[in-house]
C-alpha cells in the first residue's frame, strides 16, 4: 500500500488547530467534476493533505479519483479530470484526525464508495464520530471488512446492513446509530444527498446554479467561485435530497437544540464564508473590538499575527485608537511543499513563513493579535523574532478564550496534557511566552462578537465551545472508554 511521506515541513502547523475536512457536491450540470474541483480548491483551508472526487455518468457509471496534496496540483490535469464524467460528483479534502497519523494512507482518503444491492453510493464527511471505535469493533465482529482506518467508513458499513428499501433511508439509518459530529454530502446514480448531525455542530449550504443545478458545500465561499447563488443553510438534523432539479427535505433526527462550532467563527472558515447569516469577517473584527473593551493596554501598534489575526487586529485597532499596521509579513510562497528540511532549517522555526517589518517595529510598543494559543510554542518564536527587531514592549492579545480542552468532533486537537492552557494561568502562560502582557477574550466576549448579545448563556450554550469550557454537548464515548476524564460538574 502506497503511503503518503511525512508532512512536509511547515513551521506553524504544530502550533494551529487544523479543521478536519470540506466537502463538496454538484448535481445538474454536464461537467459536474470540474465544478467540484474549483469548490474544493475555494475550501482548501479545511484540508491540505488529500482530496478525492467520484462522479456518476448515465453510461459510464461510476468513477473516483483520489490523490496526496493540493487540489491545484491533482484536479487540474486534462487525464484526471477526464476519468470522471457525469453531470453528478462529489468531493472531499481532509486533515487526518480519526485514521491514520501522519502517513496517511490512500485508502483513507474520501469519497467512500460502496456498492448495494439498489446501486452504488459515495460518501464524504466533515466531522468526527465519538463512538466510532465502539460501532467497528461491533461491525468487525459481525463480519464486515474494514478497507481504511477513517471512523467515516463505519457509515457505508451500517448503511450496507440496514434493511431500508433507498439508499437515502438507509443512510438515515445509519446515522441513527452514531454520535458525534457529521456534515455529509452523499450521491446515488441520480441523487445528491446532503447531512447535518441534530446538533449542527459542522457546517453545510445549500446553493443553486440554475433552475435544476444544485450544490452542497462546507462554506459558501465554495458557493462564490462556481457562481452559484447561496439559498440556504442545511438546518441541524436535516436531511435533502436532490434528484430532477428538485429539493425534498426530511428531519431523520429527535429534535435538539443546535452547538454549531463556535471556532468555524474565530479560525476555521474564510473571512468571506457566511456563517448563520452572519459575514465571518465582520464576526472576526468585531472579536477584536471587544478584546479591545476587555483588554486595552498602551501602545504605539495593532500589529495581526498573519493571517488568521488580521480581521481581530484591525477591530482592536478601529476600537482603541492605536494605528493597525503590518508589522509581520508573511511568506506567501513557502506553502507546504517547502524542501526536505535539514536541523539546521528547522531551527529557522517560524523565519521560513514569518518575517518582521524590522523599520516599522523598532522602538515601538507592539500589540500582536493572534486567533488563538495552543502549544504556545509559536507565539514564543515570534515574540523572539519582535524583539530582536528592536520593538520596546510586546503585549499578546488572543481573539478565542484559553484552549485548554481537545475537540472530538472534527478538529485534529493535541492531547490535553500538550495544551499550554490545560496546565498553566494565563499569567503563567504569559511569564512562559515571555510577553509584557497576554490577554485572551472572554467566552461571553466571544458570544457577544457571534452576536450573542447577552454573551453565553450557561445554562443552555448557543454554541459548541468544548475546546475553551471543557461541556461537551456529546459525551466522546471513545475516548472516556480509553480513560479520558471529562470536566468535573460545577
Amino acid at each position: 500500500m502506497r503511503q503518503m511521506p511525512a508532512h512536509p515541513f511547515d513551521p506553524l502547523d504544530g502550533d494551529k488547530l487544523k479543521e478536519e475536512c470540506g466537502v463538496f457536491g454538484v448535481v445538474g450540470v454536464s461537467d459536474a467534476a470540474n465544478f467540484v474541483a474549483l469548490g474544493l480548491h475555494a475550501l482548501q483551508h479545511r484540508g491540505q493533505e488529500a482530496g478525492g472526487i467520484v462522479s456518476h455518468h448515465p453510461e459510464h457509471g461510476f468513477n473516483s479519483a483520489r490523490r496526496f496534496g493540493y487540489v491545484r496540483d491533482n484536479f487540474t490535469k486534462p487525464d484526471v479530470m477526464e476519468t470522471l464524467p457525469g453531470p453528478l460528483a462529489i468531493g472531499h479534502v481532509r486533515y487526518s484526525t480519526a485514521g491514520s497519523k501522519g502517513a496517511t494512507a490512500i485508502r483513507d482518503v474520501q469519497p467512500f464508495f460502496g456498492e448495494f444491492s439498489m446501486g452504488g453510493a459515495a460518501i464524504a464527511h466533515n466531522g468526527n464520530l465519538t463512538n466510532a471505535a465502539a460501532l467497528r469493533r461491533e461491525l468487525i465482529e459481525r463480519g464486515s471488512i474494514f478497507q481504511s482506518s477513517s471512523d467515516s467508513e463505519c457509515i457505508i458499513h451500517l448503511m450496507a446492513r440496514s434493511i431500508q428499501k433507498t439508499i437515502a433511508e438507509r443512510m438515515k439509518d445509519a446515522l441513527r446509530r452514531v454520535e458525534g459530529a457529521f456534515s455529509i454530502v452523499a450521491m446515488t446514480r441520480t441523487k445528491l444527498i446532503g447531512v447535518r448531525d441534530p446538533l449542527g455542530v459542522r457546517p453545510l449550504v445549500l446553493g443553486r446554479l440554475s433552475d435544476n443545478a444544485w450544490a452542497l458545500a462546507s462554506e459558501t465561499c465554495a458557493l462564490d467561485i462556481i457562481g452559484a447563488e447561496f439559498v440556504r443553510e442545511i438546518e441541524p438534523g436535516e436531511m435533502v435530497v436532490i434528484e430532477d432539479g428538485k429539493v425534498q427535505s426530511t428531519r431523520p433526527f429527535a429534535p435538539a437544540a443546535s452547538r454549531f462550532c463556535i471556532f468555524e467563527h474565530v479560525y476555521f472558515s474564510r473571512p468571506d464564508s457566511i456563517l448563520g447569516g452572519r459575514s465571518v469577517y465582520e464576526t472576526r473584527r468585531q472579536i477584536g473590538v471587544e478584546l479591545a473593551r476587555e483588554a486595552p493596554v498602551g501602545a504605539d501598534l495593532v500589529c495581526p499575527v498573519p493571517d488568521s489575526g488580521t480581521p481581530a487586529a484591525i477591530g482592536y485597532s478601529q476600537e482603541s485608537g492605536i494605528p493597525y499596521a503590518m508589522g509581520i509579513i508573511r511568506n506567501q510562497y513557502m506553502g507546504r511543499t517547502f524542501i526536505e528540511p535539514t536541523e539546521s532549517i528547522r531551527n529557522m522555526g517560524v523565519r521560513l513563513k514569518l518575517n518582521v517589518n524590522r523599520a516599522l517595529i523598532k522602538g515601538k510598543r507592539v500589540i500582536l493579535v493572534d486567533d488563538s494559543v495552543v502549544r504556545g510554542t509559536t507565539s514564543r518564536k515570534i515574540k523572539d523574532m519582535i524583539l530582536e527587531a528592536g520593538a520596546a514592549e510586546v503585549h499578546f492579545r488572543i481573539a478565542s478564550p484559553p484552549t485548554s480542552w481537545p475537540c472530538f468532533y472534527g478538529v485534529d486537537t493535541p492531547e490535553r496534557s500538550k495544551l499550554l492552557a490545560a496546565s498553566m494561568s494565563e499569567e503563567e502562560m504569559r511569564e512562559w511566552i515571555g510577553v509584557d502582557s497576554l490577554k485572551f477574550i472572554s467566552l461571553d466576549g466571544l458570544y457577544r462578537a457571534a452576536g450573542e448579545a447577552g454573551g453565553r448563556n450557561a445554562a443552555a450554550p448557543q454554541y459548541c465551545d468544548a475546546c475553551f469550557s471543557g461541556e461537551y454537548p456529546v459525551a466522546p464515548s471513545d475516548k472516556i472508554s480509553e480513560g479520558f476524564e471529562m470536566k468535573a460538574a460545577e
